[in-house]
């Protein structure tokens, strides 16, 4: 097993409901440490570029304007296999779909407003974390 670091978003509809404690309890719970965290307030701009990979795609504006509706928390995680970890603790995208226990199941409050947004490889978890934070943020 390696260790990896992969991006986690808490979205706005979870920063909301104050339930960033809640969600990152799940995380450490399941073995990863977060070693980089800062609540942002994306501008549509800025969460336009993040998502910039789904601009073709139809839920395209209605995901940049709900992104950037609220604050939200960017964070790294860091443990052994943490994306494939992260994305198991997230559940799947649709709520109704995922497994008991994982953070869509209890907090999502529908697919588009599922509450967590993980790295889906390697490739794109360094991406989507050098978009938000320097090396010198990452303190794990």
């Amino acid at each position: 097993m390696a260790t990896e670091r992969t991006l986690s978003i808490i979205k706005p509809d979870a920063t909301r409901r104050n339930l960033t404690g809640k969600i990152n309890a799940k995380f450490e719970d399941a073995g990863l440490r977060i070693v980089a965290q800062k609540r942002l307030h994306l501008s549509t701009a800025q969460a336009g570029k993040f998502y910039e990979v789904h601009k073709d795609r139809p839920f395209y504006g209605e995901l940049v304007d709900f992104m950037a509706s609220e604050p939200v928390v960017v964070q790294v995680l860091e443990g052994e296999n943490a994306i494939a970890k992260n994305r198991e603790v997230m559940g799947a995208t649709n709520p109704a779909n995922a497994d008991e226990g994982t953070i869509r199941k209890e907090f999502a409050l529908s697919m588009g407003e599922n509450s967590v947004h993980g790295s889906d490889a390697p490739e794109t978890a360094a991406e989507e974390i050098a978009y938000f934070f320097s090396g010198l943020e990452l303190v794990g």
